[in-house]
C-alpha cells in the first residue's frame, strides 16, 4: 500500500471513493476492505470486465468503462489516480479531472513515473516500446522476459549486497531495493506493463509543483510531493471546503 501513503485506512472509512484508471481493480480490492461508503472505479480499457469479476463480492463497488479525462461527477471524498497520468497524451488534463471530481474538503492522491531517476529506463525502454506497439502481445511478452532478465539479476545482486553502502550511488538503487525482494514473474509483469503502454511521459518534480500551484481550489497547506523508490512521485492534497 505504499502507492497510497501518506493516505491511510482512516482516510477511506465511510468515504466515497473514485479511482480514475482502475485497471483490473487490484488496488480497489484492497481499498474496499477499508470500509468506504461507496466506490467507483473507471477505466477506458477492457480491463473493467476483469475488475468487475475481481470486485464482485463488494456491493459498494461499481466499475464503469469511460474516459477519465472527460469524466464529471458531483464529487467524491477521495479521488485516486495511480500509474495513469504519465500514459496520457496530455497528463495535465488527467490531473484536471482528478481535481474536478474531488468534492470540497475532499482529498486527492496520484502516483506518476518521475523524470528524475529514470535516465537508464528512458534510454533503454523507450526504443523497445516503439517497436512493441506494432507486435502481438505474446511477442511483446517474450521481449519483456529477455529485456528484464539483466535487471532482475542486477536487482538481486544489489539486495544481496545491500550492506555495501558504496553501491547506493548506482542507477535505480532504491527501486532495486524495493523490487529486488519480488520473484521473477513480478519483474516480468512490470516490464510487460511498460512495453505495452502506447506512451510514457516521465514527469519532473518541478512540473508537479507548477501543476499543483495552478489550481486555486487546492488548500496549498495540504499539498505534498513525495519521491518513491528514487524514480517516481506520489503527490496530492485537499480541496478547499465551501
Amino acid at each position: 500500500m505504499d502507492w497510497i501513503e501518506p493516505l491511510s485506512k482512516r482516510d477511506f472509512e465511510n468515504k466515497s471513493v473514485l479511482e480514475l484508471g482502475c485497471g483490473n481493480g487490484s488496488l480497489l480490492f484492497h481499498l474496499a476492505n477499508w470500509k468506504p461508503s461507496q466506490v467507483l472505479g473507471m477505466d477506458l480499457g477492457a480491463g473493467v470486465h476483469t475488475a468487475r469479476n475481481n470486485l464482485a463480492n463488494f456491493p459498494i463497488v461499481r466499475i464503469v468503462q469511460g474516459d477519465l479525462v472527460t469524466h464529471v461527477s458531483n464529487g467524491y471524498d477521495v479521488v485516486i489516480c495511480i500509474g495513469v497520468l504519465h500514459h496520457l497524451k496530455v497528463p495535465k488534463e488527467g490531473l484536471d479531472s482528478v481535481i474536478r471530481n474531488t468534492a470540497p474538503g475532499g482529498r486527492f492522491h496520484c502516483w506518476v513515473y518521475g523524470r528524475e531517476g529514470n535516465g537508464v529506463v528512458r534510454l533503454l525502454v523507450e526504443p523497445l516500446r516503439g517497436v512493441c506497439r506494432y507486435l502481438p502481445w505474446r511477442i511483446t511478452d517474450l521481449i519483456a522476459i529477455a529485456a528484464v532478465m539483466p535487471f532482475y539479476m542486477y536487482a538481486k545482486l544489489l539486495t544481496w549486497f545491500k550492506h555495501v553502502t558504496q553501491l547506493q550511488a548506482l542507477p535505480l538503487y532504491q527501486y532495486a531495493m524495493w523490487i529486488g525482494k519480488e520473484p521473477f514473474k513480478f519483474f516480468r509483469h512490470m516490464a510487460f506493463d511498460q512495453l505495452i503502454a502506447h506512451r510514457t511521459i516521465y514527469i519532473s518534480q518541478s512540473t508537479l509543483v507548477d501543476w499543483l500551484a495552478s489550481y486555486a481550489v487546492i488548500d496549498k497547506s495540504t499539498v505534498y510531493i513525495i519521491q518513491r523508490n528514487g524514480n517516481s512521485w506520489k503527490f496530492g492534497g485537499q480541496i478547499k471546503s465551501g
